[in-house]
């Protein structure tokens, strides 16, 4: 094994990486370690664009990146100073940049772009990948030079998931804008600074792509430890597209992206998708054919290249402050199965809605196959999490979600996926397009969306593996909730407006109740089909399918199907509070008196079943059962204990995350 070092304050580009010599760059050491090596990186700011060109062998024999003990975290900027501005008039400045500059990626040509990206007006305004950052602070690009000069009062914004008016900024604040215009030789960049002196004050571009990130793929078992990193124009991420993010391992396996602050990536901040073999934004590109028919050919495309367990994916993300992100602050398709996403905390991502597309969550995957999503703090963002397609095996365990616009979503994907002790704090806490899930020790605060998705068939696999079994529509349903706390603290009359908002297309509520009218059990779906006489597919579409329901307890309005075993429903009002701060989070719950004594038992495998479509266990990614024991805290059920995310609601505030706590 052998130490590299790195400073950018002693080093030198002709130094050979000893303590005593260290490197001028991270990229140096890059170009030259090997499985076993460690980069030792201290403190300073790396303006550059890591592309480490070798990987390790095996989860013992990695190649590690960590920031030097004992110092400030090492900051690796996509972005660049600049103090050549000149003054024009009302606050405005102008810096001219020759197109020399940015080698062979400008983002001040570069747009947001892709497929499922929405503007309100494509061939009027677009968005660049560039920004401008004044002491850290990032501005928003407005669509002409007038509009610098005269920046609008941007105080809301609409929400295009649930046709909302959103607020955007504190009404009080100083709108920081910028525009841009470039030809054959300059870029030229307007930006309104009010009052500050851009020459005198720390002001900075995006200019680089990616802060750490292969320009190759399988460059594998690689750690990336203790850093700051941030500002990099990376582009937009749907599934169909090369996946570039801020940081990512580029289609590779076993890198380990742990304890450091990533923040102020133009689209996402940690990628663990897809590369571009397999398609490129095509549809937007050619327009031939859907986004959903290109991200079908993309799955079997990966496939014929040998995405399967082992080969790609098996990351781990942990303990990482990410925010401040336009569109994702961890995104995959594909290359994110068999992965570990565990006690992030994740806020402000989507907030500043420059730009919307059908992709944007704090965090998003697509075919997150045996992925762990656990002990994240998620809040303060358009979307708190976001499963679609092939969310098979994905364990969802002890996250908090709050002031999200919606806290989670699941899409197209036929289960098994299982949700235990997480809270859902928002007052929209969970929009359910899947099938074939397990809800067990939930709190859910909000309303709840369940639907049908009966225009788009997608894949599911064999258990614990990327080889397809088939595909499937969402019949809506196939669903156990058990032990499960939902309390309506948004008020009842809001499901009516949530259900309006979606267009007629689900239903919005707090509770099960919309599950009325199903079967109560797989062998009493199987009576119905029968007995609804000759046909096929059809008849699969018209019966609802089967619910387990049972020891869930409902207050505030919230409403239970009739039919559910042992429930309590309580007319009373529940409270619900979070105290903060920037590592730690705290609940309390306060129950009515009526309720406090409901209890429910331990679930496990055992009792979950199977969902009908895949016919597979609810199980742990390495196939032994899942047994819901223990709570949010990591304390001990018993053989019945309180509903919902804790074993226990005493009086006073329980501590539920804390920064570092990851396992």
């Amino acid at each position: 094994m052998t130490q590299y070092h790195v400073s950018a304050s002693a080093g030198s580009p002709a130094g050979i990486g000893s303590e005593a010599d260290p490197f001028l760059t991270i990229g140096q050491a890059a170009a030259i370690a090997r499985a076993g090596d460690e980069v030792i990186v201290h403190a300073g700011t790396y303006r550059e664009s890591v592309d480490p060109r070798f990987g390790g062998e095996s989860e013992t024999n990695r190649i590690v990146y960590r920031a030097a003990e004992g110092e400030p975290r090492p900051v690796i900027t996509g972005a660049e100073r600049i103090d050549t501005w000149v003054p024009e008039s009302g606050g405005v400045w102008r810096a001219e940049i020759p197109n020399s500059f940015f080698g062979g990626y400008n983002p001040y040509v570069e747009t947001v772009f892709g497929d499922w990206t929405v503007y309100p007006d494509p061939k009027v305004e677009v968005r660049h990948l560039g920004d401008v950052y004044l002491n850290g602070k990032s501005f928003y690009e407005v669509a002409s030079l007038d509009k610098v000069r005269e920046p609008e009062r941007w105080d809301t914004g609409r929400d295009a998931a649930t046709d909302s008016i959103v607020p955007l900024l504190d009404p009080d604040a100083t709108v920081n804008v910028w525009y841009c215009e470039t030809d054959a030789e300059t870029t030229t960049i307007w930006a309104n600074f009010h009052d500050a002196d851009p020459n005198v004050e720390v002001t900075e571009i995006n200019v680089r792509e990616t802060c750490f990130y292969p320009s190759r793929p399988f460059v594998n078992y690689v750690t990336v430890r203790g850093f700051e990193l941030c500002r990099a124009a990376c582009p937009y991420t749907p599934p169909t597209a090369d996946q570039v993010g801020l940081i990512g391992p580029h289609w590779s396996r076993g890198w380990v992206i742990e304890g450091n602050v990533i923040h102020d990536a133009k689209c996402s901040a940690i990628s663990l998708g897809k590369e571009i073999s397999t398609g490129d934004n095509d549809s937007t590109r050619t327009h031939r054919k859907s986004g959903y028919q290109y991200q079908k050919e993309a799955v079997y495309k990966a496939l014929h290249v040998g995405w399967r367990k082992g080969v790609v994916g098996g990351h781990v993300v942990r303990g990482n402050v990410i925010y401040d992100c336009g569109q994702n602050g961890v995104v995959g398709h594909m290359g994110c199965a068999f992965s570990l996403i565990e006690g992030n905390h994740i806020f402000r991502i989507g907030t500043k809605r420059e730009f919307f597309g059908w992709e944007v969550a704090a965090i998003k995957m697509h075919a997150a196959v045996d992925t762990v999503v656990r002990g994240n703090r998620v809040h303060d963002s358009v979307l708190g999490m976001w499963l679609d397609w092939q969310a098979q095996g994905t364990v969802v365990d002890a996250n908090v979600f709050y002031r999200n616009t919606r806290d989670v979503m699941t899409e197209v994907t036929h289960g098994p996926i299982t949700f235990t002790n997480n809270v859902f704090a928002s007052e929209f806490s969970f929009d359910d397009y899947a099938q074939g899930a397990a809800f067990v020790n939930n709190l859910f605060a909000g309303r709840i969306r369940h639907t049908q998705v009966l225009d788009r068939s997608t894949p599911y696999h064999f258990p614990h593996s990327t080889d397809p079994a088939g595909e499937a529509f969402v019949y809506g349903g196939d669903d156990r909730y058990l032990n499960n706390l939902f309390m309506a603290v948004g008020g009842a009359g809001e499901a009516e407006r949530m259900a309006d908002a979606a267009g007629g297309e689900g239903v919005a509520d707090t509770g099960t109740a919309c599950f009325e009218d199903h079967p109560h059990s797989l062998a009493d779906y199987e009576r119905r089909i029968e007995e609804a006489g000759l046909g096929d597919e059809e008849l699969y579409r018209s019966i609802p399918q089967p619910m387990t329901l049972a020891s869930n307890t409902y207050l505030n309005g919230a409403r239970a199907a009739s039919w559910e075993p042992d429930a309590v429903v309580c007319g009373e009002a529940g409270a619900l509070s979070l105290r903060e701060t920037d590592d730690e989070l705290w609940l309390t719950v306060t129950l009515p008196e009526a309720v406090r004594g409901a209890t429910g038992p331990v679930v496990s495998t055992a009792d979950l079943g199977q969902p009908r479509i895949v016919e597979g266990y609810f199980e742990q990614p390495d196939g032994s059962p899942i047994v819901v024991d223990r709570d949010i805290t990591g304390a001990a059920r018993g053989e019945r204990s309180a509903r919902g995310p804790l074993a226990a609601y005493p009086a006073d505030e329980v501590l539920v995350w804390r920064s570092g706590a990851a396992s």
